[in-house]
């Protein structure tokens, strides 16, 4: 009887452990989704921020221009110059976005990995009990077959 009591306890133990590490790996993963958003948040504020920069560089040279006389409308050199500087806004944030995209995959694919880790953790516990009230009825029934106490 004791010998089952005693593993009544230590499966209850087992599987309240697995729910624990399940609620860890929820939370784990949960936080993970979190620096994903905000790095998507954050890649997004870069890109504005370089897009305001190429306003402002664009701005400020297309007045340099006027102010040194060249017709910005007409002038080939003055529009490959800007056409040069559009290309490299775009290339940055093309860069930008792309960085975004595998830090939210990579992001996304750790908390899954996170998730199933503690299902496995929770599944395992509930062997481990299930084991553990197995070795207990059959060491009860043993110790009953021998005329002990168990």
């Amino acid at each position: 009887m004791w010998q089952l009591i005693g593993a009544g306890i230590s499966a209850y133990a087992s599987i309240q452990a697995g729910k624990a590490k399940e609620d860890a790996a929820r939370m784990d993963a949960f936080n993970t989704e979190t620096e994903r958003e905000q790095g998507e948040v954050l890649a997004l504020q870069q890109a504005a921020n370089r897009r305001y920069e190429f306003d402002l560089a664009t701005e400020a040279n297309v007045a340099m221009f006027y102010a040194s006389g060249r017709d910005v409308g007409s002038d080939r050199s003055v529009e490959a110059f800007l056409a040069k500087q559009k290309e490299i806004a775009s290339i940055d944030l093309s860069r930008i976005d792309q960085q975004k995209r595998r830090e939210s995959s990579a992001r996304t694919r750790e908390a899954m990995a996170l998730r199933r880790g503690g299902r496995n953790a929770r599944r395992a516990s509930l062997y481990q009990a299930a084991g553990t009230m197995a070795r207990g009825i059959s060491d009860s029934q043993k110790t009953a077959a021998s005329g002990g106490m168990g």
